[in-house]
């Protein structure tokens, strides 16, 4: 189990970690969420070791990865570019890979490259960044890691390389049991594959809960007023209005659902209906700022 105790972080004298703390088990596919610059990277380079925490501990399987350095033999880091194997082929990459990840599964990369296609003799720089992204996947879960963290996986990629790489990580997490921790804007996606939801609003954790949980403490509505919109109603502080056409107001809701219904009632609007709940909806709820939305 990856702990996380307490960790804050500055770079350059600002505080980038604040004081976070969350436990990640086995066989979880978490998704970290938040807005940029919120700390999901930093977090991620402090987790595997590459940054060392201020104030904090983290632990895996109740040993320190700061401490114990072999630790980080059971975790890979996948970041959003691989600019430093550029001068490398893939195959020497799995041998460097083999230095850091004694269980390294070269046979498992090979026939994972040849499934996708992928060259095994052409320099990393050569590939598109679609095939730099399988890549990074592919070394990181032949390296046989128990956590693998991934820092926007799929960011910028074509919906067929996209649905190739998350259909491989299923598939690896089914046989495997690894855990996965994914720092990604695709929310769609994460939706899809997740089931625990962590989320980061500046530098500290705004919540963690079950992807089922993070979606049941809101609701969603969408009316249509007859006539003018009660301006003191959509104000109500468990109120967020996410979008506004004409007389059409898309709502969000959270507590107090049961009475805030009743008032939406009271104004007889011509159309009141309740919507599914999506990560997305999660993300606009808790991490937009008060100012950005619709008035």
């Amino acid at each position: 189990m990856l702990s996380v105790n307490s960790i804050s972080k500055r770079i350059d004298g600002e505080p980038v970690l604040r004081n976070i703390s969350f436990d990640l088990g086995p066989g979880r596919i978490a998704a970290l969420i938040g807005r940029n610059g919120a700390g999901k990277t930093t977090l991620l380079r402090t987790l595997i070791g590459i940054l060392d925490p201020d104030q904090g501990e983290i632990t895996w399987k109740g040993l320190s990865v700061q401490a114990f350095p072999q630790t980080r033999q059971e975790i890979v880091y996948v970041p959003d570019s691989l600019s430093m194997l550029n001068s490398y082929t893939a195959l020497e990459c799995a041998k460097l890979y083999r230095l850091s990840y004694p269980g390294f599964d070269e046979v498992h990369f090979s026939t994972q490259l040849r499934r996708f296609n992928l060259p095994e003799g052409k320099k990393i720089r050569s590939f598109s960044k679609g095939m730099k992204a399988l890549v990074g996947i592919l070394l990181a879960f032949s390296a046989r890691a128990n956590l693998i963290l991934l820092d926007e996986p799929t960011n910028g990629l074509d919906p067929i390389i996209r649905k190739q790489i998350l259909s491989y990580m299923m598939e690896e997490v089914s046989e495997s049991g690894v855990s996965l921790l994914i720092s990604s804007h695709q929310l769609h996606e994460l939706e899809r594959i997740s089931d625990t939801v962590i989320m980061i609003r500046e530098g500290q954790l705004a919540s963690i809960s079950s992807l089922d949980g993070a979606k049941q403490t809101l609701h969603k509505l969408q009316i249509v007023f007859n006539g003018e919109a009660p301006a003191d109603l959509l104000n109500l502080p468990h109120i967020r209005v996410v979008q506004h056409i004409v007389r059409v107001y898309t709502l969000l809701l959270q507590d107090d659902t049961q009475e805030i219904l009743h008032l939406l009632e009271e104004q007889k609007p011509l159309l009141l209906e309740q919507i599914s709940i999506e990560l997305d909806d999660v993300f606009d709820y808790h991490l937009r700022g008060d100012d950005e939305y619709v008035s």
